[in-house]
Formats: C-alpha cells, structure tokens, sequence
C-alpha cells in the first residue's frame, strides 16, 4: 500500500494575516527609516556643539560599518532561530544604542554609541526584506510594497524637518534640543516592540545547521580595517604604516573569510553558491555602487544645502523633499509594472541612468546657483534610486531557492551597505582633503579677496558681534585651511563678502565629490546591461519550503511504509501471545 502524496498545500496565510506580519515590518522599518533621515540633517548641528564637524565621518561610518557587518549575521540566525526573536533583540539594541547616543559627551563617545545603535540597525534593515521575502512571491510583492513606501516616505519627509526643529531648539525639557534626535527613538521603539510582539507570528520550519562562527569573525576582520583606511587615510596619509597595516590585515580577513565560507558550505554566512547565480553575482556587484551613490548623495547633499546655500537644518529637510518624492513616485511606478508584467531588466538601467544625469548635474554647482538647481538634481536622483532599490532586492531573492532566500537578503543588504560605507568614508575623505586646497584657491581669487578686504575694513562689520569668529580666523590666515574642520557657525549671519570665499571653496570641494559619484554611477550604468532577469516565481518561499516539508514527511511516511510491508509482522500469525513469559514489573525501593 502506497499513501498518495499530498496535494498542493493550502496557502499558509491569507491576505488578513499578511497584513497584520506587514504592521509590525512596518513599525521596525520606521524606526530604521526615520533615524537615518532625522541625524543627516541634524548633524553640522551636532558636530558643531561638539566641535568635530571633521570626525563627523565617524559617526557616520561607525554606524555604517557595524550594522552592515551585523546584516548578514543577523540574516544567518534568522534562518536558524526564526524571523521574530532576531527583529524583537534588533529593535532593543537600537533602543539602547539610541538611548546612550542621546547622552554623548563627544564626537568619540556618540561614534561608539551610534555603533551600538548599528548593530541593532543591522537586523531593522534587512529581517523586513526577508520575511517579505518569505511571505510573498516576487510577483506579489509589488501589491503589499506600497504600504512599505507609505512609512518609508512618511519616515523621509518628517525625519528631516523633525532632525531641523530638533537640533535648531536651543533646550527641550532641560535637555539639549539635538540630543532628542536620538532620544526619541526610545518612543518610537516601544510601540514598534508592542506591535512586532502582537501582530509579527511567521511560521518558521527548522532544519540542521552549523553557525558559522568563524565566518563572523573573519567578516569582521575584513570589512573593518578596509573601511577604516577608507575614512582615516588622508589623515594617517595613504602609504603610512597605519594604513599599509588596514591594507594587508583586510586583505588577510577576506582570504580567511572566503576560506572559511567554502569550509561551512550550505550552513555559512554568506554561501558562496549564491554567487553561481549570474543574476545574484551582477545584482550584489550593483548594489554596492548604487548603496555608494545613494549615501553620497544622502550624506553630502545636506551638508551642501547648509553650508552652500544657507538652510538650516530645518529647512534642508524640506529642500530634500524632491529627492524623496522622486523617489516614491518611481518605486511605485516600477512596482505596479513589475507586479503586472513579471519583467524587471529595465529598470536597473534606468535607474542608474537617472541617477547618473543627476550626479551630472550637480558637477555644475556654483555657490552662487539658486537653489532649484540643486532640487532638480535630486529629483533626477531620487527618480533613480527609486527603480533600484527594490528591484535588485527581488532580483537576488528571485535567483536562489526558499531555504536561501535568508541569507541572499541579507547579503545583499551587506554589500549595498558595504558600498554605502566606503561611499560615506571615501566621499568624505576625499571632501576634507580637496577643501584646504579649494580654500586656499578661493582666497587667492582677486574679486573674492577685494571683498574680503573691503568688508574687513568696514567699521560696521567690525562692530556687528556676528563677524567676530570670521575676522579672528581671517587675522591668522594660516588656519584658514582647517576653517571648516570643527565648528562651522562663525559662518551663520556672517557679512556675505566675509563668508563667499568659504562658501566658494566648499562647494568646488564637492564638486570633486560629486564626479566620483558620478563615475561610480556611471559604471553601474554599464554593468546594468549584463543584469540577466530571469522570470518571476509565483509562489512565495515561505510557500515553497512547506510544500518542500510536507513532501519530505511524505516521502518518509512513504518509506517507513514500505518499510513496514517489506518487513511483514513479527510474529508469526496463530501463536498464542500469551504463551510468552511476561517480563517482571519493576519494583520500588
């Protein structure tokens, strides 16, 4: 006797109970999406109050560097303890890392708290993509994808101008109105807690594995000292021991760690029978330029806006505003075709070409341009952004099976972040070395330098206390180079003749940055074209690994079955059973 297999299983949730896993992705995507835009235009605010507008790259990269390295990690041990214990111990991390960052004393101190806020921020990033991921058939995404860009948009809009009137109020509460940057998150993340803990149940099948402990480390190994040479090598200077040491301890962490990968096989953090797949192996190669210029551009652009043209922070968050509605018109937009036609190739391409007349555009920047030219820029890169992000996502969950679609999430989160990293770390570094230059050209420029003068001698700037800062620096023209690396304020309400040569030369020090963006972009352009799309599954992997379950207990059953009949009763039929000695009962003593 056979037992039939089993018919094609029932789906395991319906559209109800998919949208309540949706509310709680969605509170944790929040409270990632909101921090990120909220501390962008907080931040010369910050560096300022602290005096470290040139460790502000710490910060930043500190943040960075941790959460892109935990991506992975978190994306492993979610495969192996199940999506919601991992996204419940990411949102506490945060919680605390945004708790302790609200209390820093120093750019040092808030590098180290943000790092901690990293390593939570690394399972807030990539846990929703994934078990989107498992829920959903590519195909289908693009109908739930909406409610995704709802708080992503929402975040994106209110996070700016919540950073600008935060860090522009002097106190709140007793406290100093920056600090409420990171302490509002504390909020925020108890009801993003009560809500993944009522409505986030996914099922989860195990299966046994190894943790790959020894690719955690050696991931760390690697990434660290390279990212760090990354930010710290104008400093150090690029042929220092210092940076000769990063140089050859990353380059030791990535032999050891894809040693370590091809040793643990199925069970390592990142597989490296993930890069087999041509579609997997070209999405992750453009997640990393993409996640390079999307981060040169959300971390320069503000900075640009304030110092350049004026804005406060506040208003900076609104100026962003093209970005973000470029953005969310094109993510919608490419979601519905995708949904509707299952085709995808077009808009990496696209994408990247949006970006790369974006970028272009700001390679004409002049500080003295309005500041519309600067939003069109953004408008053309958000267009582009928005027809990437989603879409590499999909193509690399779409080129692996449902027991991997964990980890080819979160590796590709790793590698986007990856290349958001050394984006942050190189554009800044490279920001801060071309300004002393620029600087220095810029005061060497005769109708520049005639105004200075002739605002210097003026006895009413001389008596306006706004032009104190600016004429002490200008009295010792030896610091001007460094004049931009600490506390920028002496340039707010500044007579104009007094602040252009500043504001000349940083805006040609980021036109440097703006052509390696450019260049960067440019080639995922042309690495686009060899992005193979093969069609989109119809069934979700969550779907697929439960008829994938279900048809190995029926082939089990099937054996044991067989098994059974091959075998025969043990006992021959007609003995008496009563015939055997029973065995003697246990006794208590």
């Amino acid at each position: 006797m056979q037992t039939p297999a089993p018919a094609s299983a029932a789906p395991l949730m319906n559209h109800r109970q998919i949208l309540f896993v949706i509310f709680g992705l969605m509170a944790g995507m929040f409270l990632s999406a909101l921090d990120q835009t909220i501390v962008g235009t907080s931040m010369r605010t910050i560096a300022d109050d602290l005096d470290g507008m040139a460790l502000q790259a710490w910060v930043t990269t500190a943040y960075l560097i941790v959460s892109c390295i935990s991506t992975p990690i978190y994306g492993k041990l979610s495969d192996i303890f199940g999506r919601r214990p991992l996204f419940l111990i990411a949102i506490t991390i945060f919680l605390v890392g945004s708790l302790l960052a609200g209390m820093a004393n120093s750019m040092y101190e808030l590098a180290v708290f943000r790092a901690i806020q990293g390593l939570g921020a690394g399972g807030l990033m990539a846990l929703p993509l994934t078990i989107m991921g498992d829920m959903l058939a590519p195909r289908e995404r693009a109908k739930y994808q909406g409610y995704f860009l709802a708080v992503f948009g929402v975040s994106s809009v209110i996070g700016p101008l919540i950073g600008g009137v935060l860090s522009g109020a002097t106190t709140i509460l007793g406290v100093t109105g920056w600090r409420w940057v990171f302490l509002i998150n504390i909020p925020i993340g108890i009801v993003a807690l009560a809500i993944v803990l009522k409505f986030l149940h996914v099922p989860h099948f195990t299966r046994p594995v190894r943790i790959d402990w020894w690719g955690a480390v050696t991931v760390v190994l690697a990434a660290v000292p390279l990212l760090l040479v990354a930010e710290q090598g104008r400093t150090w200077g690029w042929g220092s021991l210092a940076s000769i040491a990063c140089y050859a301890v990353g380059a030791l962490g990535i032999v050891a760690f894809i040693l370590a990968e091809r040793m643990m096989g199925d069970d390592a953090l990142i597989p490296l029978k993930l890069f087999k797949s041509a579609t997997f192996s070209m999405a992750t190669v453009l997640g990393v330029f993409v996640g390079f210029g999307m981060f040169g551009a959300m971390m320069t652009v503000p900075l640009y806006l304030q110092l350049v043209d004026g804005a406060n922070p506040t208003e900076s968050g609104f100026l962003m505003l093209p970005m973000i509605l470029g953005l969310m018109i094109s993510s919608i937009v490419s979601g519905q075709i995708i949904a509707r036609t299952g085709r995808y190739k077009i808009f990496p391409t696209v994408g990247t070409a949006f970006m790369s007349a974006g970028f272009l555009l700001f390679t004409f920047s002049t500080a003295d341009k309005p500041v519309w030219f600067m939003m069109i820029g953004m408008l053309l890169v958000g267009l582009g952004l928005g027809q990437l992000m989603q879409t590499l996502t999909i193509a690399s969950q779409n080129s692996v099976g449902p027991r991997d679609i964990g980890v080819a999430t979160s590796a590709s989160t790793f590698f986007r972040q990856i290349g958001g990293t050394l984006g942050t770390a190189v554009l800044f570094s490279v920001l801060f070395t071309r300004i002393p230059d620029t600087l220095t050209s810029a005061f060497g420029n005769t109708a520049l330098l005639a105004g200075v003068k002739a605002a210097a001698t003026d006895p009413a700037v001389q008596a306006d206390p706004a032009n104190a800062g600016i004429l002490k620096l200008l009295a010792n023209p030896s610091g001007i180079g460094g004049a931009l690396d600490g506390d920028t304020s002496f340039l707010k309400a500044a007579d104009p003749r007094l602040a252009q040569p500043f504001l000349v030369g940083f805006n040609d020090a980021t036109l440097t940055v703006f052509w390696v963006s450019l260049v960067v972009v440019l080639i995922a352009f042309v690495l686009s074209f060899f992005l193979k799309a093969p069609p989109l599954r119809t069934t979700s992997a969550l779907q697929e690994a439960a008829d994938e379950h279900a048809a190995e207990q029926a082939e089990l059953t099937r054996d044991v079955q067989r098994a059974a009949d091959s075998m025969g009763a043990l006992i021959e039929p007609g003995i008496d059973v009563d015939e055997f000695e029973r065995p003697a009962q246990p006794t208590n003593r």
